[in-house]
């Protein structure tokens, strides 16, 4: 019998639809239920690499943990990766299927319908419930014809819908009333209830305008759950600055670490694990500041060549160098690592019309870039500490490293025979740059980053602090979730409410 759906959609984005399909996910897992995510198209430049090397969005690989599954491409078949306003590079099935251009929007649906609905079928068969996420909103009528996300996909799974808005950016009530209004006579009668994400306050407050919405509506509200701080599971795509320090420190011998916020980021999921630690205060970086930096981050950007100029442009480059001459660390991540070298060379235009670009010079290497994409999951040490690392590499220059630099990491992919070198670091073991994502994910790594850091300043080092696994944060989110929101009536939906 093909699985059970639910489906959760947003009055925008940003209400916490990935958050709550993980919980939800979590939570039907704890019931004893074979359950899957799937989100037919995803746009965001946090990607995650699975067992097979194929590229699927962050979220979903975060949803497959709380379903205890490993990441597969069939949760995630069309990930669109934005290269600037009006470019991004379109992945399907975990592949680069070329570019996509704002203009041609249609042509995820014209070319690709199927290619999700087979994905969506294959889980169907293999699961008791599929638990579906949306994109954005439902309501953006002029995007209607060429939707294979949001209610398309509810008709394609015969999917009940839960409509979730976020209160914490106001407007809440209208956002639900409005988007009901908006959705066409078929689609309205796959929503089968509302929940509010993010309240503050009194609830007895909110309640006479939640009986409004259920009235004029027709569905009934089914939780209101309140903003959480400690959240601590990792979000979806865009870059939530604020989130980055949840539990701000006062501690005098706190480590300021900068992160450059280049255009196009990506994989800036990398920065959470920092931003947890109770000595580090994680600094936005557009350009020249007074604020004195004990380290500088360049994270991974899907415009290597763009995020070069910009970092010029805006003098970050002396903000760099600044903190280099005073003896703290620089660390590149992918895209970061790239700019950091010496050149990069692009003779197929794969970024940019130059074929060759000079870099910040800040270490030993030279990036060419090529057509072919690499990703593969890594595990392995750290040469300077041997602490162990995990990660996954996704990227499509390649850099040769020269004679000043040492090799950062030892590493392995999956169908690898033995360790490689990967990742450079200067003479001085001050400026470091890596191909790896989530390399901060490792306590024991992070910590002797964050202590060689501290050693400049002369303050003592620290210990690793015990900390929740990501199975145990899961937990966490879905005993919160079930406390605020009515689970077995959500159940009921799923059981009963099926589409013909």
């Amino acid at each position: 019998m093909p699985a059970r759906t639910l489906m959760v959609q947003g009055t925008a984005s940003h209400v916490g639809k990935s958050v709550l399909v993980a919980a939800f996910c979590r939570l039907f897992h704890r019931q004893g239920l074979r359950v899957a995510p799937f989100k037919a198209q995803n746009m965001s430049n946090n990607s995650f690499v699975t067992p097979d090397g194929k590229e699927i969005g962050r979220a979903q690989a975060v949803q497959a943990a709380a379903c205890r599954l490993p990441p597969r491409a069939d949760f995630n078949p069309v990930l669109i990766k934005p290269s600037g306003e009006l470019q991004a590079q379109l992945v399907v099935n975990g592949e680069v299927a070329g570019t996509l251009e704002a203009s041609d929007f249609g042509r995820v649906r014209r070319d690709y319908a199927s290619v999700v609905e087979q994905a969506f079928a294959r889980l169907a068969e293999e699961f008791d419930l599929v638990v579906l996420e949306g994109a954005g909103s439902p309501a953006e009528v002029n995007l209607r014809g060429i939707d294979i996300v949001n209610m398309h996909m509810a008709k394609v799974a015969r999917a009940p819908v839960v409509l979730v808005g976020d209160i914490d950016r106001g407007g809440v009530l209208a956002a639900l009333v409005g988007t009901m209004a908006l959705l066409a006579p078929e689609e309205r009668r796959h929503v089968r209830g509302f929940l509010v994400n993010k309240f503050r306050g009194d609830r007895d407050l909110l309640t006479p305008g939640l009986r409004v919405v259920e009235e004029r509506t027709g569905v009934p509200c089914l939780g209101v759950l309140p903003f959480w701080r400690a959240m601590s599971v990792p979000q979806e795509d865009a870059l939530e600055w604020d989130a980055l320090s949840p539990t701000p420190t006062e501690r005098a011998d706190a480590v300021a670490i900068g992160v450059a916020d280049v255009p196009c980021i990506s994989n800036f999921t990398d920065m959470e694990p920092l931003a947890r630690e109770c000595d580090v205060r994680l600094l936005r970086v557009t350009g020249p500041t007074s604020e004195p930096l004990d380290a500088l981050i360049f994270p991974g950007t899907k415009q290597t060549a763009q995020a070069l100029r910009f970092v010029r442009e805006r003098r970050i480059d002396d903000v760099a160098r600044r903190v280099q001459a005073g003896g703290g660390t620089i660390l590149g991540v992918c895209g970061g690592y790239q700019l950091l070298g010496r050149r990069i060379l692009d003779p197929d235009g794969v970024e940019s019309p130059e074929t060759v670009l000079e870099g910040l010079g800040l270490l030993d290497v030279v990036t060419s870039f090529a057509r072919s994409k690499v990703t593969v999951q890594v595990s392995g040490i750290h040469k300077p500490s041997g602490c162990p690392i995990e990660g996954y590499e996704v990227h499509m220059g390649r850099t040769v490293v020269g004679e000043r630099v040492s090799r950062l990491f030892e590493v392995q992919g999956r169908d690898e025979g033995s360790l490689r070198a990967e990742g450079a670091v200067s003479a001085d073991g001050r400026v470091m740059g890596t191909y790896i994502h989530g390399a901060f994910d490792a306590p024991l790594f992070r910590r002797w980053f964050l202590n060689e850091v501290r050693a400049t300043r002369g303050w003592k080092a620290l210990d690793p602090r015990p900390e929740p696994s990501l199975d145990q944060r899961l937990d966490q989110l879905a005993d919160f979730v079930a406390l605020h929101v009515d689970i077995p009536r959500i159940a009921a939906i799923a059981t009963r409410d099926r589409f013909l």
